[in-house]
C-alpha cells in the first residue's frame, strides 16, 4: 500500500492510496493517534469512492463516530481503467432492456460477474490497512446501497471480520444464497417505489439474510432518491452499537 496524498479539512484527515494498482481512499479523525474500528463503504453504480454521497457518510462516521473509513474504486469506475469485458456486458444489457427485457435480473446477473473480482479486492484492503496498524485489528463494519449492495452481501459473507452491515437497494436474483450466510447484525434500506429493483426482490432480499439481528428501513421514493438524513443517524448509531 501507498500513500499518495495527505489532506486535512473539517476534522477529518484524507489519504488517497493505492494497493497493488487499486485506488482508494482513507479517512480518519484529524489529530487522532492509534488505531480505530474500520468502516468500509461500497460506492453505487456510476459513482467512484471520493462521490458526494461518499463523502458526506465518511465524515459523518468520521466526526460523529471516531471510526475510520476506507472505500475504493470498483472495476470500471473512478480512477480505475475501463474494463472492456465490463463495458461490453453494460452495452448489452442496455440494448436488452431497450428492447423490453425487465432490468432487475440483468443488474443481478452483472453484480455477480463483478463480485468475483471485488470481493478479493476487498479483503487484501482490509489486510493492508489493518496490517499497517492505520485501523484496529478486530472487527469491521461495511455500508454499501445498490451496486454497493449487490457486490457487497457476497464480501460480507465471505469476511469475518466485518461484524455490522449496512445493505439495501439490491435484489436476490443475484444474492440470496450469499446473504443466507450472512450472520451480523445488518440494517436494511429499500426504496418503497424502486424502479430498478421491484419491491418483492428487495423484501426476499431483506428475508434471506441468516442474521438473528436485522431490521428493514423503508422509505417512499424511486431508487436513487436522496436517503433521508434520519436514516445516516441511525446507521452512525448501529455501527457505535456493534464496533
Amino acid at each position: 500500500m501507498r500513500f499518495l496524498s495527505e489532506t486535512s479539512a473539517d476534522g477529518v484527515h484524507e489519504r488517497l492510496f493505492s494497493l497493488d494498482d487499486l485506488p482508494g481512499v482513507l479517512w480518519t479523525p484529524a489529530g487522532a493517534t492509534g488505531p480505530r474500528p474500520l468502516i468500509l463503504l461500497g460506492h453505487g453504480g456510476g459513482q467512484h469512492k471520493k462521490a458526494p454521497a461518499m463523502l458526506a457518510r465518511a465524515h459523518r462516521f468520521v466526526t460523529g463516530g471516531g471510526f475510520a473509513v476506507a472505500a475504493v474504486d470498483v472495476p470500471g469506475h473512478g480512477d480505475r481503467p475501463t474494463d472492456p469485458e465490463f463495458d461490453r456486458i453494460a452495452t448489452e444489457n442496455q440494448a436488452r432492456v431497450e428492447a423490453g427485457e425487465p432490468v432487475a435480473p440483468l443488474i443481478a446477473t452483472f453484480q455477480a460477474l463483478v463480485a468475483r473480482r471485488t470481493v478479493p479486492e476487498w479483503r487484501s484492503v482490509l489486510d493492508a490497512l489493518q496490517s499497517g496498524g492505520h485501523v484496529a485489528a478486530g472487527p469491521a463494519g461495511y455500508w454499501g446501497v445498490s451496486l454497493g449492495c449487490g457486490l457487497g452481501v457476497p464480501f460480507v459473507a465471505a469476511e469475518p471480520r466485518i461484524r455490522a452491515a449496512v445493505l439495501g437497494l439490491g435484489s436476490a436474483l443475484a444474492s440470496a444464497d450469499a446473504a443466507a450466510r450472512i450472520t451480523v447484525p445488518v440494517e436494511f434500506l429499500l426504496q418503497w417505489d424502486d424502479e430498478r429493483v421491484p419491491r418483492e426482490q428487495g423484501l426476499a432480499l431483506f428475508d434471506a439474510l441468516g442474521s438473528a439481528e436485522k431490521s428493514l428501513h423503508a422509505n417512499p421514493g424511486p431508487h436513487a432518491a436522496v436517503l433521508p438524513e434520519y436514516e445516516l443517524d441511525s446507521n452512525l448509531r448501529f455501527f457505535r452499537r456493534h464496533l
